[in-house]
């Protein structure tokens, strides 16, 4: 096959076309425009291969991408660019209304316009395969809320035909981005599959994100940021795991269907930052201990308390699961940022060294 990967220089889609061009005899052609979170050095040796190939190209550039469109002519896309960080969304959502819905329309509408170009059989094994995250269905009863019958029940996971409900304009935008998708299923009968994921973590994460911040800042000294008490919980998925059910999804998966795929990894964020704490302690002694750089700030407007994820429908279906627990892949993690601190130190280009977003002051307007 030829895939066309949709940024492919971000932390999700890097993993996808390293998955792909070490383990199938696949081609790979990455289209990034290259954002602050994009780096090409999240794809080592990638260009020295002859079955993949680089295109700096924005999905809101319609014109640019039939042109990629023309000239690589892929068998399937796997659109993983999008905007993703919830705190910068809530200070700046423009971006993320124009990347995430405007530019999912554009590369639909390109790749739909390709599609009808093919012979009989190219269009019958084509595949759209748009990836989204769990954020769209909104947040899930948490233990605390637990109340009369509920307790001592087993506590409720997104499951495929959970509804949506979006909370901050991040998970709105993929949450209106999975809707255009669906909707070019069901009006003009274009192959799409969905993917709607847990929280990811593992090498070549941007660090904004939790589990890089909290390990850079503890490195450094600096202060371990928990929004709120800590208490959010979060379904962590091994990246590499992930890019292993995705490129399942695009090769067996069934047209018009959505795949859940979770970590079976439920972690409170206090939790995640203390675990994090213990493994350099031990990789990384010092005198004191790292927990106690933690320190608690607000919280995040909006922010959701628990996101869980049923993912039994991929083990049933397609035979897959998670090979990593928590545990090793947090420790490959931590190894990982120990032995490449030049990554880090080049994806951090001045223009984000780890500050606090998406902090704003809500007006007072009652209960």
């Amino acid at each position: 096959m030829k895939i066309l990967v949709t940024g492919g220089a971000g932390f999700i889609g890097s993993a996808v076309i390293r998955h792909i061009l070490s383990n199938t005899q696949d081609s790979v052609i990455n289209v990034d425009a290259l954002t602050y979170a994009g780096n090409l050095e999240s794809l080592p040796n990638a260009d020295k291969s002859s079955r993949y190939c680089f295109e700096h190209v924005d999905i809101c550039n319609r014109t640019e991408l039939d042109r990629v469109f023309k000239t690589h002519m892929p068998d399937a896309v796997m659109h993983l660019a999008a905007e993703s960080h919830v705190d910068r969304s809530i200070t700046g959502p423009a971006e993320f209304i124009q990347t995430n819905i405007v530019g999912t329309y554009n590369l639909l509408e390109a790749a739909r316009e390709y599609w009808n170009t093919l012979n009989d059989d190219d269009r019958k094994s084509f595949r759209f395969h748009h990836i989204s995250t769990d954020e769209v269905y909104g947040d899930l009863l948490h233990p605390d809320e637990q109340e009369g019958n509920a307790l001592g029940k087993e506590l409720p996971l997104f499951t495929e035909q959970t509804s949506y409900a979006p909370s901050s304009p991040y998970s709105a935008s993929k949450a209106s981005s999975d809707h255009l998708v669906r909707a070019w299923l069901r009006t003009y009968g274009f192959p799409i599959i969905v993917t709607n994921c847990s929280n990811n973590y593992g090498p070549y994460h941007f660090p904004e994100k939790l589990i890089p911040l909290v390990i850079l800042n503890a490195l450094e000294g600096k202060e371990l940021p928990i929004y709120g008490k800590g208490d959010q919980i979060r379904d962590w998925l091994y990246v590499e795991d992930h890019a292993r059910a995705l490129y399942k999804v695009v090769t067996e998966g069934v047209i018009g269907e959505t795949y859940n795929i979770g970590g079976h990894n439920e972690k409170q964020n206090i939790e995640v930052v203390q675990t994090i704490c213990n493994i350099l302690d031990e990789l990384v002694p010092k005198e004191s201990n790292y927990s106690e750089q933690i320190t608690f700030v607000t919280d995040r407007p909006g922010h959701d308390r628990r996101y869980a994820i049923d993912s039994s429908k991929m083990s049933k279906d397609l035979n897959w699961t998670p090979v990593e627990t928590f545990e090793t892949g947090l420790r490959k993690t931590i190894e990982w940022y120990l032995e490449n601190q030049s990554w880090c130190q080049n994806v951090q280009d001045g223009s984000y060294q780890r500050e606090r977003l998406g902090e704003i002051n809500l007006p007072d307007i009652g209960e």
